[in-house]
């Protein structure tokens, strides 16, 4: 009995032996769950506030002014722009710099004094169903305690005659029918290119060192650039079989609506590819082993840039710090260019700013993986 507890203590006391000589793998054993409560305890939020707003005042009156603040002062809508006609909110609704605009009819403050119903009309971003949902009942929770307190102050309340009401009339883009597969889907396709890219890449190389053909390849005559390129090439075409064959599932399997043009999505998915193969050639020049790599590649890059990108939960509710750092997520541009492109049928005229901020981060990260990559060659 004391021998195999003897034998217990030892093998306890090899793997601690073990441990503490991997200092990179007990870093991120203790680094890692810290950084992610602290991330994620701010990000994971299903609240939706700060909505942006686009306001259409046709009366432009005390009554619609009140109007609009009893929806400013809610706490959940903060009004960012203000137009003359609907139609002029129109782009920034389909560029998704607003979620709903609120449009207020001419002669509402006469119709309420004269007590006759008023129609307004809210137009949403059906996009994320389930954002276009909580703001539309919010909506409908300020319009009613609003058109409620208006009624019980009215004198015709009081004596018992014929009171109008406000009414709110939504109009829903993008995704009509609210369904949350057409919004999660795209963004499925997104998050598996980017864990399959960035995971071959990183296990490929780290694989090399361990069975040793890495250092058998450097004592050839082929040059740093070519061992690179002739590691990423295959990668790179990998994920692109990988976008067309995620497209034809989520379009024909999962029945999501493709408005946007293909071709385009390809080009832009090039970009995002550009970016994963850069972060896993660079997990590659951190890690040792193949069990390196994958834990820094789920606890410092999968996991983070899935809750900070806007996959799960949205940008806007985000304290303002965390807000600046998920400019730095390449998955929040492409979810933005996978989701637009899918329900919006948004071109490149809209999505110019994602696609710049991608090959810019995308040409950065490849080019620091490469020096350090090629560092570690020499």
């Amino acid at each position: 009995m004391r021998t195999g507890i003897a034998v217990i203590r030892e093998i306890i006391r090899k793997e601690f032996y073990q441990i503490r000589q991997d200092r990179r793998m007990l870093a991120v054993s203790i680094m890692a769950p810290v950084l992610q409560v602290l991330l994620l305890g701010y990000a994971a939020t299903t609240d939706i506030t700060n909505i942006n707003m686009v306001v259409c005042d046709q009366d432009r009156t005390a009554d619609s002014r009140a109007f609009v603040r009893a929806f400013t002062n809610s706490g959940y809508f903060t009004e960012r722009y203000s137009v003359m006609t609907p139609e002029e909110g129109d782009p920034l609704i389909e560029r998704g710099r607003a979620s709903v605009i609120l449009v207020i009819p001419v002669k509402f403050g006469n119709d309420l004094l004269m007590h006759t119903p008023v129609r307004i009309q809210m137009i949403l971003d059906g996009t994320d169903a389930n954002t276009a949902s909580v703001i539309l009942g919010y909506s409908t929770q300020i319009v009613a305690t609003y058109s409620g307190d208006i009624l019980l102050s009215s004198p015709a309340y009081r004596t018992g005659r014929g009171i109008g009401a406000i009414v709110p009339v939504p109009r829903i883009w993008f995704n009509p029918d609210l369904k949350s597969s057409h919004f999660m889907v795209p963004g499925v396709v997104a998050l598996v290119l980017m864990i399959i890219t960035m995971t071959l890449t990183s296990l490929g190389v780290v694989k090399e060192k361990e069975i040793g053909t890495l250092e058998q390849l450097l004592v050839t005559p082929i040059k740093p650039y070519q061992l690179i390129l002739g590691k990423l090439i295959p990668f790179t075409l990998i994920g692109f079989v990988d976008v067309a064959a995620v497209l034809a599932i989520a379009r024909y399997w999962f029945q999501v609506p493709l408005v946007g043009s293909v071709p385009l999505l390809f080009g832009l998915s090039g970009l995002f590819i550009l970016t994963t193969l850069g972060l896993g050639l660079f997990i590659s020049t951190v890690a040792k082993s193949q069990q390196q790599a994958m834990m820094i590649a789920q606890f410092f890059f999968f996991m983070p840039f899935m809750f900070l990108s806007g996959f799960a939960f949205p940008i806007e509710n985000m304290p303002g710090w965390i807000r600046y750092l998920t400019y730095l997520i390449p998955l929040r541009y492409f979810l933005e260019i996978d989701r637009a492109i899918f329900l919006k049928g948004s071109g490149i005229a809209e999505l110019w700013p994602q696609a710049l901020m991608l090959f810019l981060i995308g040409v950065a990260v490849l080019t620091l993986s490469i020096a350090r990559f090629r560092k570690r060659l020499n």
